[in-house]
Parts: C-alpha cells; sequence; structure tokens
C-alpha cells in the first residue's frame, strides 16, 4: 500500500506539470514521510526480533535461578535434617 501511495505520487507530480509549487511541495514531503515511516517500520520489526531473542535468553536465566533456588532450599533441608547445619564462621 505504501509503495503503490509513493508510486502514484510520483505518476501525480510527473504527469501534471502545472500542478501548483504546494502540492508540488506537498507530494515531496508526502513522499519522505511514507519513506521514513517505512524505515521506522523495519526498524521496529528488527527490535521486536531482539526483544524476542532477550525474553527468551531470559526466561532460561529465570529457570537456572529457579533451579539453583530449589538445591539451596533442598540443601538446607538435608543439612537441617542431619544436624549437620553450623552458622557461618
Amino acid at each position: 500500500m505504501v509503495g503503490s501511495m509513493r508510486t502514484a505520487t510520483k505518476q501525480r507530480s510527473e504527469a501534471l506539470p502545472d500542478e501548483s509549487p504546494h502540492e508540488h511541495q506537498q507530494n515531496l514531503l508526502l513522499s519522505r514521510i511514507i519513506t521514513n515511516v517505512e524505515k521506522l517500520n523495519e526498524a521496529i520489526v528488527v527490535m521486536n526480533k531482539s526483544l524476542q531473542d532477550i525474553n527468551i535468553q531470559n526466561m532460561n536465566v529465570e529457570l537456572v535461578a529457579q533451579m539453583f533456588k530449589n538445591y539451596q532450599s533442598n540443601v538446607l533441608f538435608h543439612l537441617e535434617a542431619t544436624d549437620n547445619l553450623k552458622p557461618p564462621n
């Protein structure tokens, strides 16, 4: 859709040499806006992909942290059950 708008704008500016300078200026501005929006959309797609990768890595970190917490809890339980828990030095 954006590409067709740009083509239509370009065709209008090329097809109508009698158009007002204001219309020509508006067409140029519209073309710049469309180009910038396309670039912005591409950047957002890249950013979303990066955020998905970060979220996946964060899930792995969270899983390891939970495993360590469970291990620590099990060690504490075992030390208390066997009366081997000693105060820190």
